[in-house]
């Protein structure tokens, strides 16, 4: 055995005095010194530390000594660190130095430290030492180690583990001596011998000191054999040792089985949508399912509000892949398919990936595909939810509207994706691939040889890319298995895209049919990181391989869905080379392409050494035992066939390239490769000599194990197969994921450990999982260190760079938050930092994920008859050897378990679950190069047989087989004890178990127990003389492992699986004593699985003995079978069956309800029969099941003897018999109580003097709450009630409103009278000078009116206070994280305490990210505190978003209700069939104690013996009862109609009356409000399950059920919680809240004060009432219906039942009036919510006086108003047209408005013609009338769908008046210019004057109006256009004056529409151009040329003028001239 081993003798020049620890770490594994006390210069450790270790030590491993100042308080301070390389040591195996430490900054002080080291290595031929050979060292303490750091149940005897250091000098051997372990003293761990390695050598524990005392008490008792370690799996797990490997114990692959999913999507609205007058569709489509909503016209901001489900059943990985894409599309009809405006695409996995499967409420931008130069072209508000079988989706409580309409801030995104995505090209690049498969038959081909005379490959290629929707192919490569592109595919997509994965699939071109070869999918989150140091989506280029169906070509093959890529491929198929890489887009660039169509270019060709420099590998198998194989393979002989890639393979590996190319410098080609694999003997002369791979074993045949498995007689001699093949040498891929993996399985070790301690309430979790964190957090660094090494390796892609870099990161701070939250690991927060711990498992399992794969994987083949049965597939990562331990694979060289499965299809369900194979096999792949080692991790003791044909001389040859001639002799024990929740295999609902035990190649059969589901056996099966080959030492550490199947036994056929589990034994060799601490070994439990699914748990102990010399006799001795019935059987021997006492079981047997028809028959006279451990009683028959389902006597017990240890208590059984004529029984169903703990009854402790601690049964009528924290059945306190510490009272007399919370806080003395008193709040001095004011008329403030409240004002000023309360959780919540977060940095920084103020500030700006999303939950909810007004006061009762049950533990808090099962359990996934195999419930409870009992109970006043442990119980016979029930309203159905939408009505049954509301359907509606109450008379027991269900009315055919909820009644009824009327906050005797129950709250306080024996109720004087010595106080007058005042006591009474759970002893929180929220389910769609349902029942006895009338809480009947809107004259209105004849701008405009959605009510002003500056005057009225409900705030409108529609359908619209300002035109359509939408309850206030309105005045947060409060409003509005590039103009403004009327003004003083009477109003005035031009054409003309050409014209006249005198001139000079000269 290697070995490093490190004496650590002084550090020396030490400063100052105190305590020094040291702490020394080799290979990541760190041990402690002792604590030096006191020392000052020098402190003296002189201890040896010793690492036994598994590799060979390499010259670059470091050795790291810490010396710390130790304090017992703060944490250790580090003095200085000293590092060596352990070069010289490897080399010569001995050393002694004295050398000097370094700080944190790297720099050299005085400090030194004085070290021994030695080494010995495998061959021992450095140095031999032992233990004592440091002579100075006391041989008791050789080293410490804190056992934190160690798995939980490897098996060490540690101590329990603490902060390092502090260490018990003398105690520690004498624990270790004591034998039993400080381990098993704190029930924890399993106890193995203290020399189980693992790979720490023996090391004492380490004991905390101030818990000494406590420990020694727990040995003192430690030594019970009831020690018991609840292990699960991780029993045989965790010991994972040198040479072995941990087996998987899942067999069936989860994916690639069908699921169900319902995707929800509901569209709400879209705005800000690009175009003009647009009447938009929007279309949802899902992969290829399409639906539409319906058209609204005109209008760019549509409000749709349509829900749209998808229902899907497929594969996860199927689902999460498909896109959701929302479109809009402009002006669809019939004919034309419209225009696309914009899209928006998802993939499925996003929304299912977001917390709770949902976005809701958010906008999706949408943006064009073809023109990605666009913005943004509008938004839809959606809600999106994805629901998966047992999901149910919670709508989440929302902030108030306006915060949903900041878009920006509400965007469709996942977290922490940028809002402005821009975007990207993804280039994906597809080189060439390699080793195709065969994809046609030879046939063929043989037939065109014959004709063409030529060889061709056999399949045609061709590569196909899908992402985000869209597909890209490439080019087909006609016949090539090796064909080469060189092309790449572009899409053009959004970046960060919401598609996670690219599929990238080979396919084969065929004109028949087209199938895929391979497919692989990339996912971007794996090759990309979005932090800020982070990458864009980067790969290769690298090979991917591709993993499907066998090679062999079939026409029809059967797996071909694996080479979809669905399921775990069963054969390498091909190998692909890819690149990807992603550009962002600078859309602004004008040459871009602006399409997003899929493009393929070519692309250059790559070097071949691109991807690595290729390296011979070597793999080696060696098979020691093929065990389990399945009988229908039994008879033929087996091979067992081992391949990577195509190497290996030889019935249908490699496919022949015919291309004549040989390429011989390359190691890689595929010839080669042929050739190696079929054995050819020509180019072979390799280094080595000849090698010839040997890819399969010998054929043998299978020998019979016994009826079920065969096994192959490999006993001392194991075949060994080896191949060679070429890769690229990626290997440092591998090997971090490989360290990252070890890493992630340690701490997934560590954390089952620590659940395990938690589950079975162990001692310290805490501090396991602090050593968890220890153990993570050195992990991390040495990968750090590790993983940095070879930086320059060739065929480095950029992601092998980023990623390294971005692992290191993360590792490193993983590292660094697993330091802090380690620190902050105490009792009380374990839980909560377990989660975060978790969150670390998945990003290291995330991050150890390599996208780029390097080798194959490994194929293991089982093939009988050259057919291949059954197959194992090993990643080739895990056997990858390195020289560095943790960078090896964790099963490389070590043996594991491999259990073979059948490939496809036929792997799932039971055919799955069965073994085909369990080979114990050994495998190890490595460098050629390195392969000295491969045979290092085998059992030792064999000789290596080589080939025959090969020369004497080649030594490294691997062998053909081995030969063991080393075998040892055993005798395995096996203590089969008991199994509990076993699967249900028969049809009644129970199994016939048995168990089989496998070990080696021996098995043995338990008994058949019949008819349970928890078997105890008690069973000792010995198997003799088993035979195991190797050296016994090594045997000692590494048995194999023991496999147990439960098979359940029948009567015909063979016997039907039921689970399996593995264990490890424990051994004794022969030299070793049997006897404590590890023998008798202690039963343990063991999860049984079948398939991924849990199906029971075994009680189970194994031995493992060697049989010496002596033979067996020497072994312990057998005791002989002690039962004479039981024939030869051996019971389980007394050491190891657990220690039993006397306890008594009393049952309450109250009843049986629902019992279904078995056989046909009806169940009349019914028995229950209870058992527990072989003893039991039966209740008394019920005579008439139909009659009174009832039992006559109620109690009864029997006394059992059970184990002391509670884990250990056998499950109790509840069977329901009929009993029938002539004696017969038939069982009806049966229940198994797996735990009785919480039964169990604990005397009450009588010392404790606080009144909150008393007596805790569990089933509670004597629950008390432990010092105020709440016992299990107790509902969680309401939110407004927060906890305070015990004894501090909270009495709060809510009887103002939420206004008042008078949380007076006393405290109370336990005996002492306490007074609360309570004063008067300041806002109620207040509220009477108010009153004064009144008059005045100042204080007029929205003072509700009494008679205007109803109960729905009730109702919704309740759901405002709930979603107050939910955010103020979260606000809280927030403020928590965020106070943590603190903590951490500050913890992180060693901050002290008043430090924190000074850098709070700059912490705060560091963590200001992070914090955003926080502060804004935080700021709604404060927000929400000072925004809200005063509340005007409203009494209350409680919304419960949730059932009523789940709030007050089902009401069981005395009676129970147990599910009774018959029939066989379900397979699906999760039991998810169990609710039909439902036959019935019996009702009852038990209470079981330990004998004998204390006097003090039984001798109570009023003790009922008959009634044992259970007083004062009612008694159970029949009894009428009112039922009223309270159906509020129904919201978000799932829809039962083809239009998407439903006609619901309510159905109510209770036993057989059923009421059918079907007359009042609601039409057309998913969120229907019912406001209906239905009375129902009761009598029980018999009539005890209320159903309301609702259905869907359909005109023609059956009604559909949508969805029901079930409601038992009866446990409501008895419940302490007193669930039959609900206690309102006050009391009234008139009014909305009026008192509904028929008993007044005196009397119902004096009824409990009278049953729990407490004293009454004493009314004092002032107000004041005591009860059980507490006193509280309330008002003491009532208003009558007269408002008159009465004095009452009423009020104190209902004070007092409001805090009724402050009463000590009896106190609980009755339920308060309340309205429940009950999720309605569909029997056909199981498991999926269908809607959900407010409502709430009152029960009331028919023997007291009978309630008051039902209160009213029909719907409240919308109220009708009239708006009248008066447009005066608008302004700057652009102008559209040019005027005939003269060209000019102008405009005839005319306004349109509206306010309901589809346009119905349009109305339009009349035209102003002509308006050249944009002005223009109306004077016109719209008269609006509608119907309006102000708590919603909606506009209800009824109309019919369609000409079709059978009636009118209810929508309820947002109130948005919608003004459109228009161009007229004569002969075209009219021009639409702009428009404003004001939404009614909150729009800008109109400008004054024109000139001050401005676009502004939509864009800002201005102040807000509610016309519904003004009444009247007058202003300017502008009119808005979007124009070319997407931005807001202002196209015009208008004048406008809104006033808003009820129906009753408005009938009494009508107004026209338009500018008709009554009430006209004046023409406008306008200028007269606006006559039309044809009537006065010369005026117009006139008008137009004047008012524009005056100027024009006077220059003209003026010109013409001059001319005309000019011309005259010209004209009659002449003549004027002669007449001149002769003068004329």
């Amino acid at each position: 055995m290697m070995a490093l081993m490190v004496h650590l003798k002084t550090v020396g020049h030490l400063r100052g005095k105190g305590d020094r620890i040291a702490k020394v770490t080799f290979r990541g594994l760190p041990f402690y010194s002792r604590v030096a006390e006191n020392c000052e210069e020098e402190a003296n450790f002189n201890e040896t530390f010793r690492w036994p270790i598994a590799s060979r030590l390499d010259g670059n491993e470091m050795l790291e000594i810490q010396v710390y100042n130790y304090s017992k308080v703060f944490s250790n301070r580090l003095v200085g660190t000293f590092c060596m390389v352990l070069q010289k040591v490897a080399e010569e195996g001995h050393l002694e130095l004295t050398d000097t430490l370094i700080d944190d900054n790297n720099t050299s002080i005085k400090t030194s430290v004085t070290i021994e080291i030695r080494y010995q290595s495998m061959d021992g031929a450095v140095g031999v030492w032992s233990d004592g050979e440091f002579l100075d060292v006391p041989d008791d303490r050789d080293g410490m180690f804190a056992f934190e750091t160690d798995s939980l149940l490897s098996g060490q005897s540690h101590g329990p583990g603490t902060s390092p250091g502090r260490s018990l000098q003398g105690s520690i051997p004498t624990f270790r001596k004591a034998g039993k372990g400080v381990f098993s003293a704190m029930k924890l761990g399993k106890i193995k011998s203290y020399k189980d390695d693992h790979k720490k050598g023996d090391e004492p524990a380490v004991l905390d000191m101030e818990d000494l005392d406590r420990k020694a008490m727990r040995l003192a008792g430690a030594l019970d054999p009831d020690t018991i370690s609840l292990a699960s799996v991780t029993a045989v797990t965790t010991n994972v040792s040198n040479k072995r490997s941990k087996p998987d114990i899942k067999m069936e692959p989860s994916s690639g089985r069908p699921v169900d999913y319902q995707i929800n999507i509901t569209v709400i609205e879209a705005r800000q949508l690009i175009g003009l007058n647009m009447d938009p569709v929007v279309c949802v489509e899902i992969g290829d399912d399409k639906k539409y909503t319906s058209m609204k016209e005109s209008t760019n901001c549509p409000y749709y509000n349509e829900y749209f489900v998808f229902d899907f059943h497929v594969p996860p990985d199927v689902m999460f892949d498909k896109i959701i894409k929302l479109s809009v599309i402009h002006s669809k009809n019939l004919l034309r398919s419209g225009t696309l405006v914009g899209t928006f695409k998802m993939d499925v996995g996003t929304v299912y990936s977001q917390p709770e499967h949902q976005f809701y409420h958010k906008w999706a931008s949408l943006s064009d595909p073809d023109d990605i130069t666009a913005g943004c072209k509008g938004y839809i508000k959606c809600d999106i939810a994805v629901v998966g079988k047992g999901d149910n989706i919670k709508t989440p409580h929302k902030a108030n509207e306006t915060d949903e309409d900041d878009i920006e801030g509400n965007l469709l995104l996942p977290e922490g994706i940028p809002a402005e995505r821009q975007w990207a090209r993804f280039y994906v690049k597809i080189y060439r691939a390699e080793g195709l498969p065969k994809m046609n038959t030879s046939i063929m081909a043989n037939v065109k040889k014959a004709f063409i005379g030529e060889n061709r490959d056999l399949v045609d290629p061709y590569v196909q890319v899908q992402f985000a929707g869209q597909k890209g192919k490439t080019s087909v490569q006609k016949s090539s298995y090796e064909p080469i592109w060189n092309e790449m595919v572009i899409f053009t997509e959004l970046f960060p895209p919401l598609c996670k994965r690219l599929k990238v699939q080979i396919r084969d071109s065929d004109k028949v049919n087209d199938v895929a070869i391979g497919t692989h999918f990339i996912d971007l989150r794996k090759i990309s990181n979005d932090g800020d140091k982070g990458f864009l989506p980067t790969m290769g280029p690298a090979w991917v391989n591709m993993y499907g169906s066998t090679r062999q070509y079939t026409l029809l093959d059967e797996h071909q869905d694996l080479n979809e890529g669905l399921g775990e491929g069963v054969s390498f198929r091909a190998r692909l080379l890819v690149s990807i890489a992603v550009e962002i887009l600078d859309t602004t660039s004008p040459e871009i392409i602006s399409s997003t169509e899929v493009q393929v270019e070519t692309v250059s060709n790559i070097s071949e050494s691109a991807t690595g420099k290729i390296e011979e590998f070597f793999l080696f198998g060696s098979f020691l035992e093929a065990t389990m194989i399945d009988r229908k393979i039994g008879d033929k002989t087996i091979t067992f066939e081992i391949t990577i890639g195509n190497y290996g393979n030889q019935i249908d590996g490699v496919s022949k390239p015919s291309s004549a190319k040989k390429k011989k410098k390359d190691g890689e080609n595929e010839e080669e490769e042929s050739e190696l694999i079929q054995n050819s003997s020509e180019d072979e002369a390799d280094e080595d000599g000849d090698l010839v791979s040997v890819s399969s074993t010998p054929l043998m045949k299978p020998v019979i194990t016994d009826r079920n498995y065969f096994h192959l007689p490999y006993f001392e001699k194991k075949p060994c197969v080896y191949i060679k093949s070429w890769w690229q040498d990626q290997r440092r891929r591998l090997y971090n994921s490989n360290m990252m993996d070890k890493i992630a399985d340690k701490l997934e070790e560590g954390l089952n450990d620590v659940q395990e301690v938690i589950k079975t309430e162990k001692a310290f979790p805490e501090r396991r999982l602090r050593g968890v964190l220890e153990e993570l957090n050195i992990g991390c660094s040495r990968f750090v260190m590790l993983a940095n090494k070879d930086v320059n390796q060739a065929g480095r892609t950029k992601l092998d760079r980023e990623r390294l870099k971005s692992c290191m990161r993360e590792m490193d701070s993983v590292g660094q938050q697993a330091k802090q939250i380690r620190t902050q690991v105490k009792k009380n927060t374990i839980k909560d930092k377990l989660k975060l711990v978790q969150n670390f498992l998945q990003r290291l399992r995330f991050l150890a994920d390599e996208p780029q794969h390097s080798i194959p994987d490994v194929f293991v083949w089982m093939m009988s008859n050259n057919k291949r049965i059954a197959y194992a597939r090993i990643p080739s990562k895990d056997i990858l050897y390195s020289i560095v331990d943790e960078e090896t694979g964790r099963d490389c060289g070590k043996v594991k378990a491999v259990f073979f499965k059948l490939p496809g299809k036929k792997g799932f369900g039971p055919a799955g679950w069965t073994v085909q194979a369990k080979l114990e096999l050994y495998l190890w792949l490595g460098l050629n190069k390195q392969r000295k080692d491969f045979l290092s991790g085998l059992p030792n003791g064999f000789e290596e047989i080589k080939a025959d044909k090969m020369g004497p001389g080649l030594q490294s040859v691997p062998p053909v087989s081995l030969i063991y001639n080393m075998k040892q002799v055993f005798q395995l024990r096996a203590h089969m004890y008991q199994a509990r929740s076993l699967f249900a295999a028969d049809s009644s609902g129970l199994s016939d178990p048995f168990a089989r035990v496998f070990f080696s190649s021996h098995s043995q059969v338990t008994e058949v127990l019949s008819e349970t589901l928890c078997p105890t056996w008690d069973q000792l099966l010995v198997f003799d003389d088993v035979e195991l080959f190797g050296e016994a030492s090594e045997l000692r550490d590494d048995p194999p492992i023991i496999v147990v199947e439960i098979y359940d036994q029948d009567t015909v056929g063979k016997a039907e699986f039921i689970g399996r589990t593995f264990a490890k034994p424990t051994i004794k060799m022969c030299d070793e004593h049997y006897g404590p601490p590890r023998f008798p070994p202690q039963l343990e439990y063991y999860q049984i699985y079948r398939g991924n699914c849990i199906a029971g748990e075994l009680l189970a102990a194994f031995e493992l003995l060697q049989i010496g010399q002596g033979g067996r006799a020497d072994l312990p001795p057998l005791e002989g079978p002690t039962d004479s019935e039981r024939g030869p059987i051996l019971p389980v021997p007394l050491g190891i069956r657990p220690v039993l006492s006397r306890y008594r079981i009393e049952v309450l047997f109250w009843g049986l309800r629902d019992l279904k028809r078995i056989n046909l028959a009806q169940v009349d006279r019914p028995r229950v029969d209870i058992e527990c451990a072989g003893r039991g009683v039966q209740s008394a028959l019920i005579q008439n099941y139909k009659k009174n389902p009832n039992f006559s006597t109620l109690v009864k017990w029997f006394e059992v003897d059970l184990p002391e240890n509670e884990l250990l208590h056998p499950p109790l059984n509840i069977r329901v018999v009929d009993c029938r004529a002539f004696g017969r029984y038939i069982l009806v169903g049966s229940h198994a109580v797996s735990s009785l703990r919480r039964f169990i009854y604990s005397a009450p402790d009588k010392t404790s003097n606080n009144w909150a601690t008393a007596a805790k049964l569990m089933n509670g009528y004597m629950v008390l709450t432990n010092g105020g924290s709440q016992p299990r059945s107790s509902p969680s306190l309401s939110s407004r009630t927060f906890s305070r510490p015990a004894g501090d009272i909270l009495v709060n007399m809510d009887t103002e409103a939420s206004i008042r919370k008078m949380d007076t806080v006393v405290k109370l003395d336990a005996m002492s009278d306490a007074v609360v008193k309570v004063d008067m709040t300041e806002e109620e001095s207040d509220k009477k000078k108010k009153k004064k004011k009144k008059k005045g008329g100042v204080e007029e403030e929205d003072e509700t009116d009494e008679s205007v409240l109803d109960w729905w004002s009730k109702y919704f000023a309740s759901i405002e206070t709930m979603k107050e309360t939910l955010r103020a959780q979260d606000a809280a919540q927030a403020e928590a994280e965020e106070r943590e977060d603190f903590e951490i940095a500050a913890e992180a920084a060693d901050i002290k305490p008043d430090d924190l103020l000074l850098k709070g500030s700059k912490m705060r700006e560091k963590s200001k990210e992070k914090k955003s999303s926080k502060d804004k939950k935080k700021g709604q909810a404060a927000d929400g505190a000072e925004k809200r007004p005063v509340k005007a006061k409203v009494d209350e009762l409680m919304v419960y978003n949730k059932e009523l049950e789940s709030e007050y533990g089902n009401f069981e808090d005395w009676l129970h209700t147990f599910n009774l099962y018959r029939g066989k359990a379900g397979d699906d996934d999760e039991h998810a069939l169990d609710d039909d195999r439902i036959v019935g419930r019996f009702k009852g409870s038990l209470c079981m104690y330990k004998l004998p009992l204390s006097e003090e109970i039984t001798k109570e006043a009023g003790f009922d013996p008959n009634m044992g442990m259970f007083q004062s119980i009612p008694h159970n016979d029949p009894i009428n009862v009112l039922v009223r029930i309270f159906v509020v309203r129904a919201t978000d159905l799932h829809p039962a109609d083809i239009n998407g939408k439903a006609d619901p009505y309510v159905v109510i049954k209770l036993g057989k009356s059923e009421v059918k509301d079907k007359e009042n359907y609601i039409s057309k509606q998913l969120n229907p409000v019912f406001g209906k109450s239905f009375d129902i008379e009761a009598t029980f027991p018999m009539e005890s399950m209320l159903t309301v269900s609702v259905y869907d009315w359909d005109l023609v055919g059956t009604d559909d059920l949508i969805g029901e909820t079930k409601i038992d009644l009866e446990n409501r009824f008895y419940s302490k919680y007193r669930a039959t009327c609900g206690i309102s906050s006050n009391y009234s005797l008139h009014g909305y809240n009026v008192w509904r129950d028929p008993m007044k709250p005196s009397q119902i306080l004096a009824k409990l004060c009278k049953e729990g024996k407490i004293d009454g109720p004493q009314y004092g004087p002032g107000g004041k009432v005591k009860v059980a010595s507490r006193i509280f106080m309330g008002p003491t007058e009532i208003d009558d219906e007269n408002g008159l005042k009465k004095q009452t006591e009423e009020h104190l009474a209902l004070t007092v039942l409001n805090h009724w759970e402050e009463i000590p002893r009896l106190g609980c929180k009755l339920v308060p009036e309340h309205v429940e929220t009950r999720p309605l389910l569909n029997p056909d769609k199981p498991g999926i919510e269908q809607g959900r349902i407010e409502m709430w029942v009152d029960m009331f006895p028919m023997d007291m006086p009978a309630p008051g009338p039902a209160i009213d809480i029909s719907p409240r009947k919308p109220k009708s108003f009239e708006l009248r809107v008066v447009i005066w004259n608008t302004d700057d209105v652009i102008l559209e047209d040019d005027a005939f004849m003269t060209g000019e701008k102008m405009s005839d405009i005319y306004v349109r408005g509206w306010l309901k959605g589809q346009q119905e009510d349009k109305q339009d002003t009349d035209v102003h013609y002509h308006s050249l500056t944009g002005e223009g005057n109306f004077n016109w009225r719209f008269v609006y009338p509608f119907d309006y409900l102000m708590a919603e705030e909606k506009i209800v409108i009824s109309k019919k769908e369609s000409m079709f529609s059978w009636d009118e359908t209810e929508y309820k619209i947002p109130p948005r008046l919608t003004m459109q300002v228009w161009d007229a035109d004569h002969f075209s359509a009219d021009d639409f210019l702009g428009a404003i939408e004001l939404d009614l309850n909150r729009f800008p206030r109109g400008a004054k004057t024109a000139k001050q309105c401005s676009l502004d005045m939509i864009r800002n947060e201005l102040p807000t109006i509610s016309i519904f409060k003004q009444k009247r409003v007058k202003g300017w509005w502008p009119f808005v256009a979007r124009d070319e590039n997407d931005d807001m103009e202002l196209t015009g403004k208008v004048e406008a004056e809104l006033h808003l009327v009820t129906a009753e003004e408005a009938e009494k003083s009508p107004v026209g529409l338009g500018r008709n009477e009554p009430d006209p109003l004046e023409k406008p005035n306008r200028p007269d151009t606006s006559l039309m031009w044809f009537l006065g054409p010369l005026k117009s003309i006139r008008y137009f040329i004047w008012h524009n050409y005056r100027w024009l014209i006077l220059k003209a006249l003026g010109l013409i003028l001059l001319l005309l005198m000019l011309g005259l001139f010209l004209y009659s000079f002449p003549g004027y001239l002669v007449k001149k000269m002769l003068g004329a």
